[in-house]
């Protein structure tokens, strides 16, 4: 005599006994195998023997072989594009020439920058494009999509489970089609390969190190130093005590790559009373008027936060603290060298100038590890 599942209870004709899962997993004979008691039960006519799923819906790839080649011809050409994009964005780096970012160039380097810029963008977003959207047509489309359930079990198998979780992934591998449809594995092969060549490519303007590039700028022993950005060279008479004033050496806008030499240039020039320097900062200072670098010696920010009652600069991005009064050491943050210092004196007309270059490098001090 068959019995009933009753949902959440035992079967119908004994309340009392032990209670058994809603829904049983049916096998293909159409008996259910209940795991608290071993019992077999059959199916009767108020039991679902596919519980929670609908039925199968073929796709017009599981029945149409001209269909299938149609779909993995489209994932191919997904993954074609991918390639193409990718090849596209190195060009875009590479053949794209920039001319001399002097001012009267400005336009014309800037239309350069951005057809760049645009070119590398159009083609990363084709090369993640094709692959994300072959991926998913192929799976859509080619792959198995039946529906599985299966029972909960403990986290850690038996070892004829762990066997058969390997031949299920071994199985996955064999239906995806990868092994039998060539024309979609090497086309996903060589998308993939090349995909990394723009990043590659780009990385490659982060080194090498720049070393010497660092310790020469644009300052030499007699250029004045002039206000920036108004202009206008700058006497000692001009500043009083707390003044800062941001300063840039004359000439230096006639430059062939003005950007590059500006920001290596940048400089902060402060007057202090000379009582209160250190012998080393009045050594470069000229009657308590000290000029120092404005690019922070740890990442590269412009150090333009200036405190006059502790003579502090603060640089905004994090937090590096230099003092002005004392050599401009280092007494808080990530920084770990003192700012560099340019040495100044006056001309003749009293307007300052400066007596050399640069000390030492200016700028982040990752040049120290080339």
């Amino acid at each position: 005599m068959s019995e009933r599942i009753r949902p959440g209870g035992g079967s119908g004709n004994d309340q009392a006994s032990s209670p058994v899962p809603d829904h049983p997993p049916v096998p293909a004979t159409g008996r259910a195998v209940v795991p608290a008691t071993g019992r077999t039960v059959e199916p009767s006519a108020d039991r679902f023997e596919n519980p929670g799923l609908p039925p199968h819906q073929e796709r017009t790839t599981d029945t149409d072989p001209r269909a299938a080649r149609r779909a993995e011809r489209q994932v191919s050409g997904l993954f074609t594009l991918s390639a193409l994009g990718t090849l596209t964005a190195v060009a875009g780096y590479v053949a794209v020439r920039f001319p001399d970012a002097v001012p009267q160039n400005m336009d014309a380097y800037l239309a350069s920058v951005g057809l760049s810029t645009r070119i590398i963008g159009l083609g990363v977003a084709a090369a993640l494009l094709g692959l994300g959207v072959g991926a998913v047509h192929w799976a859509k489309t080619l792959m198995p999509d039946t529906e599985r359930v299966e029972s909960r079990h403990p986290m850690r198998g038996t070892d004829a489970e762990r066997a058969d979780a390997v031949d299920i992934l071994a199985e996955g591998a064999a239906e995806s089609g990868i092994g039998r449809r060539p024309l979609i594995r090497n086309s996903l092969l060589g998308a993939a390969a090349i995909l990394p060549v723009p990043a590659l490519v780009l990385l490659g303007d982060l080194g090498p190190l720049p070393q010497e590039n660092l310790r020469t700028t644009f300052w030499r022993a007699g250029l004045r130093l002039v206000r920036d950005p108004e202009g206008g060279a700058v006497k000692a008479s001009d500043l009083t005590i707390g003044s800062a004033v941001h300063v840039m050496p004359e000439g230096i806008d006639e430059t062939t790559d003005v950007l590059e030499e500006r920001a290596k240039a940048a400089v902060l020039l402060l007057r202090l009373d000379p009582a209160q320097l250190t012998d080393a900062t009045a050594d470069d200072a000229y009657q308590g008027i000290v000029a120092v670098s404005k690019i922070c010696t740890h990442m590269g920010c412009p150090v333009a936060l200036y405190e006059q009652r502790t003579h502090h600069l603060l640089c905004p991005c994090h937090q590096s603290t230099f003092d002005a009064a004392d050599n401009f050491a280092v007494i808080f943050g990530p920084a770990k060298r003192p700012l560099p210092r340019l040495p100044i004196t006056v001309d003749d007309e009293g307007y300052l100038i400066a007596r050399n270059g640069f000390d030492q490098p200016v700028g982040p001090s990752f040049w120290e590890r080339g």
